[in-house]
């Protein structure tokens, strides 16, 4: 319990819309409050019934995001982590499903006493036990829990609830609540509207909650007489309405909510010190190399979802760090895998690109697409990367075009194969559930000297997330070697092939984990900074690199 008064709470809320920006704005808030010197973690709450993120298809959700120790969460821990640098865990994200599994587990055991199990107390009592959860090591000054979705949905109600009494039990020295919302303008009327923000704070007070500062999500900025009509019809301070206008890069958000004073408020109204100006010298140099670059370069990301950026958006962004470090323009150029199914297309799609990355994914669809980009990026000196499925599909391909095995495939695609070069791990074929099941979370690997791997890292022992049921099939891996293309990355328990690589080639790697859940701002992901750099020096040789 002492942990709890020790710690401060900052509750995000979320209203009119979905899909404003509470992970950013908690996320900028938890860099300036970490610039202040506090050590700060973030959580999320989501509202849907699935235990976790980790059955649903991209469209669904986006990404499924990985932590070290193996929880599938939500997309926005990735956000967490590229700005505060700082590892998440399972206990940062947690689901109503997760709640209502537990609760229910609870009284199957026995736990209540014959006590009627109901939401208000134990569905609350269980969001807040998770709410306090990440705080009773003491290990932080500030947790900020965002909840997901809307005020007023009837699914986020139980939350709403727990927020409520958390900060009843919490005190008004040690918890507040932030509500974003939207001031929409219409364009007919040629106005900013404050009506919605107006319902959405009505809505949060009949929940109970009066918040205590306002980010105003808008496209135009809000005039001070604006500001002061929020302030009184909302029942909040005037300096407590803050503007979040639309920016060029997430990366600017912080920048912007400094500007706001969002953190100083904060502090003033947890009645914490404010130690020291935010220090944010590693972001302004990484956003000066972000905004200025010396040059551009195309790189095709072939996948399957590529309708839907955001399912890969740990992958946007480590090539955004990396082009950051590379001091280049990384244009990305999302190929759907089906169009390159027949291999004269593909040869003049990415023929024409600086570089090709096939992206990690499950299930047939597009596998005949991505095979083929892995042979043409690798016939035609096409620098290549490819994460999971994208380093399946470049073994697959080696294996049917060098290895002499023409009907080389996976078994997760067929299951009678003559050549299974890429097989169900032992320990995943007795499964009968689908949910929170693959090898996921930090492995170790080991990397051979003289590797463009090893030459990343700087270091033959590291540690990345895996998020996959399949693995190359040792069997194989003697004839793999013998034509060319080498295992240069293995888990040193389980002898699993981790990174492959042809090192006759400018660049061409795979890797069976996930780099993209690592990279960061202040540490962006090795073997996304080697790629950019092999890109960007082979088409430097070419003398093709066209200023941005």
């Amino acid at each position: 319990m002492s942990s709890r008064t020790q710690t401060k709470f900052i509750f995000v809320t979320g209203g009119v819309t979905s899909s404003l920006g509470k992970g950013i704005i908690s996320a900028s808030l938890g860099k300036l409050l970490q610039g202040r010197g506090y050590s700060v973690t973030i959580q999320k709450f989501d509202p849907y019934l699935n235990i976790d993120p980790g059955t649903m298809n991209p469209y669904e959700h986006g990404e499924c995001y990985v932590t070290d120790d193996g929880a599938e969460t939500d997309l926005d821990l990735g956000h967490y982590e590229r700005f505060l640098n700082v590892p998440t865990s399972q206990a940062n994200n947690v689901t109503t499903g997760r709640v209502y599994n537990n609760v229910i587990t609870k009284e199957r055991e026995g736990a209540y006493l014959g006590k009627t199990v109901q939401v208000v107390p134990h569905i609350t009592d269980e969001i807040k036990r998770n709410f306090y959860k990440v705080a009773e090591n003491g290990d932080y000054d500030i947790v900020i829990t965002e909840i997901g979705g809307c005020v007023g949905d009837i699914e986020a109600l139980p939350f709403i609830e727990a927020v409520r009494q958390a900060r009843l039990e919490l005190g008004s020295q040690n918890a507040m609540v932030i509500h974003l919302t939207l001031v929409p303008y219409l364009r007919a009327a040629g106005e900013l509207k404050t009506k919605p923000t107006q319902h959405s704070v009505k809505q949060l007070l009949e929940a109970g909650i009066q918040p205590n500062i306002l980010v105003c999500r808008t496209e135009h900025h809000i005039p001070m007489e604006m500001r002061r009509k929020i302030a009184l019809f909302c029942n909040v301070d005037l300096n407590a309405v803050i503007e979040s206008c639309d920016a060029s890069t997430i990366y600017d958000v912080p920048l912007l909510m400094q500007k706001e004073k969002l953190d100083e408020i904060v502090l003033m109204k947890l009645s914490l010190p404010a130690y020291q100006e935010p220090n944010l010298d590693n972001w302004l140099s990484f956003l000066q190399k972000l905004k200025n670059p010396q040059g551009e370069i195309r790189i095709g990301l072939v996948g399957k979802y590529v309708e839907l950026p955001d399912a890969y958006k740990s992958i946007v962004e480590g090539f955004v760090h990396a082009g950051a470090v590379n001091e280049v323009k990384v244009r990305l150029e999302y190929i759907k895998a089906e169009d390159l199914d027949e291999r004269d297309v593909a040869v003049k799609i990415i023929t024409e690109l600086d570089g090709l990355l096939v992206a990690p994914g499950f299930g047939e669809r597009g596998m005949d697409g991505k095979i083929n980009a892995c042979s043409v990026a690798r016939e035609h000196n096409v620098p290549f990367f490819g994460i999971c499925l994208g380093m399946q599909s470049a073994v697959i391909a080696f294996g049917r075009d060098k290895v002499g095995l023409s009907g080389a495939h996976s078994s997760e695609m067929e299951e009678e194969l003559q050549y299974p070069v890429i097989d169900l791990m032992e320990d995943q074929k007795n499964l009968s559930q689908m949910g929170g099941t693959m090898r996921l979370g930090a492995y170790p690997c080991e990397l051979k000297e003289g590797s463009k791997a090893y030459e990343a890292y700087g270091s033959t022992k590291i540690s990345e997330r895996h998020r996959h049921r399949y693995e190359f099939n040792n069997e194989y891996l003697e004839q793999y070697e013998k034509a060319g293309m080498k295992a240069t990355g293995i888990n040193p328990k389980s002898g699993l092939v981790e990174i492959v690589e042809i090192p006759d080639h400018p660049f061409y790697v795979g890797a069976q984990f996930h780099p993209e859940y690592k990279s960061t701002v202040e540490n962006p992901h090795p073997l996304f900074v080697a790629f950019v750099k092999a890109v960007k020096e082979l088409k430097n040789s070419k003398g093709e690199v066209v200023s941005a």
